[in-house]
């Protein structure tokens, strides 16, 4: 593909102005939690002192998320995608304002930030499915691989950019950090207000058990995406480290909450940079061998992660974390939107869903109770040993999903 008709696609993909709204809304959604996992991180940690209490963050978000998150699937079938996202952000911007209170009036435990993360967890549940069932509204089909790839850029932005700005505001004060975040959320409702989508097709059957549970019948007669899911899956469940970030900051590498931003931002690095790449130069070939690479470069990158006591070794090992993810993240999320026809999208991306919210938020519980009983170098180290091992399995339990050359054609409603 030659650069002047790379320009030319982005050019012609930026030109849809719903996609520009919703890239800009999702972005500073990005930014605001990004930017308040750094707070709510570094502020536990100071009060309790305990790596438990960080995989508690992790798995307060994830119980509300994992039981509401297929009936959301649902919803975003048969209600206004665009709306439901409205809902979630003025819910987050809710918790947002809720965490500047407990702060300001001198929080001197975890459990009301648990409960905050209840309430976010919630709205994640929501947001997931809906967002990504209404990303392809938003672009011509030829277009869809190069909007995951911008939108997934632009995502890794705000991985970068977030976790440094809290970790810089954070020296204000951490009600100073949630109140930024409220500030970005609230622009980010106003913004997704505005946002003008076909509503969605008349469901053909009633709401019932049968048809809240199609996204998961789909998703298993597809080995493809029952493999692609299911690998990163595991893969992040038992090589995620950033929950044990924050101990890394204060006990191994001394370097502070600032320090802590510039770690939590390295992985969004990597992701960018390969995001940008997959944005001109998307991936044609070869798919499935790439995905199995990036896992295995992720569970590689993990294990030195965390046998490294250097900030540098450290930052560089996070960035190519981060970049090796991103290759499983791009293509994961690509087939299951090409194979998806719209009717069920939304209870298919809650499916896909589930998986990335069981590999993050139950990934960081792991890490955490690993973290409390091994100590957080063996914890790191042995997920990342352990996610090599599964890009290993999953090659052979799989092997379509390994010898796939190209991404399926879109799928179509039927005539």
């Amino acid at each position: 593909m030659s650069a002047a008709s790379a320009n030319a696609g982005l050019g012609r993909l930026m030109a849809h102005p719903g996609f520009l709204r919703y890239l800009v809304s999702r972005t500073a959604v990005s930014i605001a939690v990004q930017m308040q996992t750094v707070a709510v991180g570094w502020q536990i940690y100071a009060i309790t002192k305990n790596p438990l209490d960080l995989g508690l963050i992790g798995l307060s978000q994830f119980l509300p998320f994992v039981l509401l998150v297929l009936p959301a699937g649902q919803v975003a079938d048969r209600r206004h995608r665009a709306r439901i996202l409205v809902g979630c952000f003025a819910l987050e911007f809710v918790c947002a304002l809720l965490l500047v209170a407990f702060t300001l009036s001198g929080l001197a435990v975890a459990w009301p930030v648990f409960a905050v993360m209840v309430l976010f967890g919630m709205a994640r549940a929501f947001a997931m499915p809906a967002g990504q069932a209404l990303l392809p509204n938003l672009v011509p089909p030829e277009l869809f691989s190069r909007a995951v790839a911008v939108h997934s850029s632009t995502w890794q932005v705000s991985v970068i950019v977030g976790p440094a700005i809290g970790g810089l505001v954070y020296l204000a004060g951490p009600e100073v950090v949630y109140g930024s975040v409220a500030a970005l959320l609230a622009v980010a409702t106003v913004l997704m207000i505005g946002l003008r989508t076909a509503a969605p097709a008349p469901a053909t059957e009633p709401a019932s058990w049968h048809t809240l549970l199609e996204g998961l019948r789909f998703v298993y007669r597809r080995k493809i995406i029952l493999g692609a899911v299911s690998l990163d899956l595991f893969a992040v469940l038992f090589g995620g480290a950033t929950a044990l970030l924050p101990v890394y900051a204060s006990d191994v590498l001394d370097i502070g909450p600032d320090g802590l931003g510039i770690l939590r931002a390295a992985p969004g690095v990597g992701a960018a940079l390969v995001a940008l790449v997959f944005a001109v130069r998307p991936v044609a070939r070869q798919v499935g061998r790439a995905m199995f690479a990036g896992v295995a470069l992720f569970g590689v990158a993990t294990v030195v992660f965390g046998l490294s006591e250097s900030f540098w070794l450290s930052l560089a090992a996070l960035t190519v974390l981060g970049g090796a993810d991103m290759v499983s993240v791009y293509i994961r999320h690509l087939l299951v939107q090409l194979e998806t026809p719209d009717a069920i999208r939304g209870r298919v991306s809650a499916v896909n869903a589930v998986f990335i919210g069981a590999s993050n938020e139950l990934g960081e519980f792991r890490a955490g109770v690993t973290g409390a009983w091994w100590g957080v170098i063996p914890a790191v180290v042995v997920g990342g040993i352990a996610s090599v091992a599964t890009a290993g399995l999953w090659m052979r339990l799989f092997p379509a999903l390994r010898s796939m050359d190209r991404f399926p054609e879109p799928a179509r409603p039927p005539a």
